[in-house]
């Protein structure tokens, strides 16, 4: 989970091979970050009741890549979602509410 979420259910995938960004991956450890971004999608408008969701990756400083550690941010969107209309990238990440932020996780998990 992001400890400063865009929106609430914010969730990152990172792989625990440390690969700097995308572009040095492997195609087929790649194919499975991928699986896990879908799955991950799923889970979260299954279980959080999200309208839609965005898959984020920043590779590059051009890019606003500030964790040189490859992974994806899975960012739930919610019809009524002020941040909505629109995600303003680098969004400016904030300290979110640990108990919400541990109820999402615990929606989320298998």
């Amino acid at each position: 989970m992001d400890i400063n979420p865009a929106t609430p259910g914010h969730a990152l995938i990172v792989p625990e091979a440390a690969f700097a960004d995308i572009t040095v991956i492997a195609a087929g450890r790649s194919r499975r970050r991928a699986a896990t971004a879908q799955r991950l999608a799923v889970r979260v408008k299954d279980r959080l009741g999200a309208h839609g969701v965005n898959l984020l990756n920043s590779c590059g400083v051009a890019a606003w890549q500030t964790v040189f550690h490859f992974h994806v941010h899975v960012i739930p969107r919610y019809a009524d979602d002020p941040a909505r209309d629109p995600l303003v990238l680098p969004w400016q990440p904030t300290p979110g509410d640990m108990s919400a932020i541990a109820a999402a996780a615990d929606m989320l998990r298998d």
